[in-house]
């Protein structure tokens, strides 16, 4: 039985949600503010942390912060519908998606289930090989591990699959829309901005070719491509 982390204030909700997600088959433990979140996310041993974007005592955003400066554990945000600075804001800091408050238990449960299901080293989405690589870059799906330049490369989970897709298609074109299939489980909404966020994360690990130009170029109106020949 996988373990979740709630990070809410609001018990009510939690309650509901975790009642939901018990009957679905998760364990799930709940806390109500900030720094009992970090605290739980880092040592609890949960397969994924569903947080809320605005916490008493430390925001969520600093959560997410102090998570990620430890840990790669996935993080689901929850955040005001509408607040576009939230929503970037977290994923810039490395949440793996988000929803939108109000949000009904069927819609979180969703997400969560999507996220287990791809960062799990047997996903069914996409078949990885034993080992991809594409010029400098190598990846052991299986191994959740990337190695740029036989540096290690610290990519959070939905960075991980965004850039597995990619190799898997080096020096061809990936539209928003088979990323967001492939690497998110589900389709690329209209005003969606997180690939574009969760790619420039991963453009800046990657660092520049030696003309000053990203590793990953961005197509207007066509999608995404990692190029073939990387140095």
């Amino acid at each position: 039985m996988q373990r979740l982390l709630l990070i809410d204030d609001d018990p009510d909700l939690t309650a509901m949600m975790g009642e939901y997600l018990s009957q679905e088959g998760f364990a799930v433990d709940a806390v109500h503010d900030g720094p009992e979140g970090v605290r739980g996310a880092l040592n609890g041993g949960y397969a994924l942390v569903v947080l809320d974007a605005m916490l008493p005592r430390l925001h969520g955003q600093e959560v997410l912060r102090r998570i990620r400066a430890r840990s790669r554990i996935p993080v689901l945000m929850l955040t005001a519908r509408g607040d576009d600075a939230d929503r970037i804001s977290g994923l810039e800091l490395g949440a793996d998606d988000y929803v939108p408050k109000p949000c009904t238990p069927r819609e979180l449960t969703a997400r969560v289930r999507s996220i287990l299901r791809r960062t799990r080293p047997d996903a069914p989405e996409l078949q990885p090989q034993q080992v991809l690589r594409a010029g400098a870059l190598v990846m052991w799906p299986e191994q959740r591990r990337a190695q740029w330049a036989q540096r290690e490369l610290l990519l959070t989970p939905t960075e991980f699959n965004l850039l597995e897709v990619l190799a898997s298609e080096a020096g061809h074109i990936v539209s928003k829309d088979q990323l967001s299939r492939r690497a998110l489980g589900r389709p690329a909404g209209r005003f969606d901005r997180s690939i574009d966020v969760h790619l420039c994360a991963v453009r800046q690990k990657l660092g520049a070719q030696p003309d000053g130009q990203p590793r990953i170029r961005a197509i207007r109106g066509m999608g995404y491509q990692l190029l073939r020949e990387l140095h």
